[in-house]
């Protein structure tokens, strides 16, 4: 674990380091349970994959299984005070000297699938997003999809979630595009909810999951690997 430098309370993140002296930078965005095992999973995969991998601990220490409990902690989130820690957490993979430019990318899942579309519009330092099956229940998530001009994110839409999130992530992408960014909506056959979670077994679903990781990972590589 790392003490990031934000503003308000101190900010920890998990820290996943690959083999190499430098390269490209990820934010991993965690779920509502909180900076529980699999979100450092999925950060020491990015590792593996040659990633230097950060996942901010949004909710200060604490974590749930339950979702009623996780449900309570994910709205009283404060969607500003999220984005300021993101943007903290690209300032501080910026500043490492790990990295080959001053850009990143941010991979979320549920609550922060949503945060990660949230991410390329709170700093000029995060390029792209992944947002697996995102949910943005806050009333004051309102990105500036303004700012996303020449950045580009991928969504990775569960089937299960269609009739109730795709209208709406539908006129996001559609923002998106308007303002002169790139927004794909990847929709995975008979998919539930959470279907990337590994540790989840009622939802896993290990062909899409592995669909989803490749095309996130081509992405990653797409943006951030250069020419700079």
């Amino acid at each position: 674990m790392v003490e990031i430098p934000a503003s308000g309370m101190a900010l920890d993140a998990y820290l996943a380091l690959p083999g190499t002296h430098r390269a490209p930078g990820v934010i991993v965005i965690q779920e509502w349970w909180g900076l529980v095992p699999h979100i450092r999973t999925v950060c020491d995969r990015l590792a593996e994959e040659g990633f230097v991998a950060l996942a901010p601990d949004l909710y200060r220490g604490a974590a749930t299984t339950e979702p009623d409990e996780a449900h309570k902690l994910m709205m009283g989130l404060k969607v500003a005070q999220s984005a300021s820690d993101l943007a903290a957490a690209a300032d501080y993979l910026v500043r490492s000297g790990c990295l080959p430019a001053d850009r990143v990318g941010a991979m979320g899942f549920c609550m922060g699938g949503g945060l990660a579309l949230l991410a390329p519009t709170v700093s000029p330092h995060i390029d792209c997003a992944m947002a697996f099956y995102p949910a943005m229940t806050w009333p004051e998530y309102h990105p500036a999809w303004d700012t996303y001009r020449g950045r580009e994110a991928v969504i990775h839409q569960c089937e299960a979630d269609v009739s109730s999130t795709g209208p709406e992530i539908a006129r996001y992408a559609a923002a998106i595009a308007d303002h002169g960014g790139v927004a794909v909506v990847e929709t995975y056959a008979g998919t539930p909810h959470a279907f990337f979670n590994d540790e989840r077994p009622e939802t896993f679903h290990a062909a899409a999951s592995r669909l989803a990781w490749d095309r996130s990972l081509a992405m990653l590589h797409r943006r951030l690997d250069g020419p700079f």
